[in-house]
C-alpha cells in the first residue's frame, strides 16, 4: 500500500528497505509511449484532461518502478485555471499573454480567484488508482511564478521580476501573495484527490542573493508549505541553484531537496551544523548530465551519492533536476533496478 511505501517512510525520517527513487520531470519527457500520447495535443490542454494527466502520471511507475508517481501537470496550470492568458510553447516555454510590470497590470492580474480546479482533483484520483505507489502533488514556488508573469516569459537573470522587487515593494508583495495563493489552493487540489506529499519547485531563487530571498521570497514559500503541512502531509522544498540557501529552503519543509551543483555530503554537512530540522531527510542529487555516460560512471556517481546520503538520516534518490528529453528510458530503468537490489 503507497501508506507504506518507502517515498513515505523516507519522508518521515526512516529508513526503509531500500533506498526510494523518483525523478523529476518522470511523467513524460523521455518515454516514447508519452510522446505517443501527447502528439497533436497542446501542453495545459493536456494537463487539464483528467484522464490523459492520470494515464501520463501512471507510465514511469510502469517503466521505471519508481517509488513514487509525480503528477503529470504544469506549474502554469494554476495561471491558466485563474484566467491568465499563458500558454507553453515548444521549445520556448511559458509565455504570458503580457507582462506584468506595474502596479494598475498587477492590481488587474491578483484580481482574478484561483479558478476552480476540480479537473486536477479527479486527475490525481484517476492517477491514484492506476499505480501502487504514493502520488506526489507539486507547485511552483511563488517567486517563480511571479518571474515568469513579470519578465513575460522565461528570462536568463529575471532583472525586470528583480527591479520590481526593489522598486515597488508594495506591488511585488501584492503579487508575491497572489501566487502563493494560487500554489497552495493547487496543492489542495491534488491532495483532495489523494496525493501523499508534495514538493514545491522554486525554479529561480538561484537568480537571488540570500538577502533578497530571505526578504522578498521566502516568506511566500513557507505560506504554501506551512497551507500544506497543516494537512498532515509532507513536504520537499527544492530549488535550483540554491546551494547557498539550503538551511533557508530547509525552514517549513519536510525534506530538503539538493540540485546537482550543491556536493551531496556537504549540503548534509551545512544543514547539520545549522540546525536542521529533525529528522534531516534530503532529496537527490544526481547530476542529469550522468544519464548519458555509460554505465559505469553513471554506476560509480550514484554509489557516491548513496554514500553520502547515509550521513542524513534518510535519503530520496533523485536527479539534481529534471530528467532531459533525450534521456535513454532504458537508463533510468536500469538505475531504479540497481539502486533497489542495493
Amino acid at each position: 500500500m503507497a501508506d507504506a511505501s518507502p517515498f513515505l517512510q523516507a519522508l518521515e525520517g526512516k529508513r526503509p528497505a531500500r533506498t526510494p527513487v523518483w525523478f523529476m520531470r518522470q511523467a513524460g519527457r523521455s518515454l516514447p509511449e508519452y510522446r505517443r500520447l501527447r502528439a497533436g495535443k497542446n501542453m495545459l490542454d493536456s494537463c487539464l484532461n483528467p484522464e490523459l494527466a492520470a494515464e501520463i502520471t501512471a507510465q514511469p511507475v510502469r517503466r521505471h518502478g519508481v517509488d513514487a508517481a509525480v503528477f503529470f501537470s504544469d506549474i502554469m496550470v494554476p495561471l491558466k485555471l485563474a484566467g491568465v492568458a499563458v500558454d507553453i510553447k515548444p521549445g520556448v516555454g511559458p509565455v504570458m499573454g503580457k507582462p506584468y510590470r506595474n502596479a494598475s497590470d498587477i492590481w488587474e492580474l491578483v484580481s482574478h480567484a484561483p479558478g476552480y480546479a476540480t479537473v486536477i482533483t479527479e486527475a490525481v484520483r484517476l492517477a491514484a488508482k492506476k499505480v501502487d505507489v504514493p502520488v506526489l502533488a507539486f507547485a511552483g514556488a511563488p517567486f517563480t511564478l511571479a518571474a515568469y508573469l513579470v519578465e513575460g516569459g522565461p528570462s536568463r537573470d529575471h532583472l525586470a521580476a528583480r527591479a520590481l522587487m526593489h522598486s515597488a515593494p508594495q506591488s511585488w508583495r501584492m503579487l508575491a501573495t497572489w501566487c502563493a495563493e494560487l500554489s497552495l489552493q493547487f496543492a489542495k487540489a491534488q491532495i483532495a484527490g489523494g496525493a501523499k506529499a508534495f514538493q514545491l519547485f522554486d525554479s529561480w531563487a538561484g537568480s537571488l542573493s540570500r538577502g533578497d530571498y530571505l526578504r522578498y521570497c521566502a516568506p511566500y514559500s513557507r505560506k504554501v508549505l506551512e497551507g500544506v503541512r497543516a494537512l498532515r502531509i509532507p513536504t520537499i522544498h527544492f530549488g535550483v541553484g540554491t546551494g547557498p540557501l539550503l538551511t533557508d529552503f530547509a525552514e517549513g519543509a519536510t525534506c530538503v531537496g539538493v540540485d546537482y551543483r550543491t556536493d551531496l555530503a556537504d549540503a548534509i554537512t551545512t544543514l547539520r551544523k545549522h540546525g536542521s530540522p529533525s529528522p534531516l531527510v534530503v532529496q537527490g542529487n544526481i547530476d542529469p548530465a550522468m544519464l548519458a555516460c555509460g554505465p559505469r560512471l553513471l554506476d560509480a556517481h550514484v554509489d557516491t551519492i548513496l554514500d553520502a546520503g547515509k550521513a542524513a538520516d534518510s535519503h530520496i534518490l533523485n536527479l539534481g533536476h529534471g530528467v532531459p528529453r533525450q534521456t535513454d528510458p532504458h537508463v533510468l530503468t536500469r538505475l531504479v533496478q540497481r539502486v533497489h537490489r542495493l
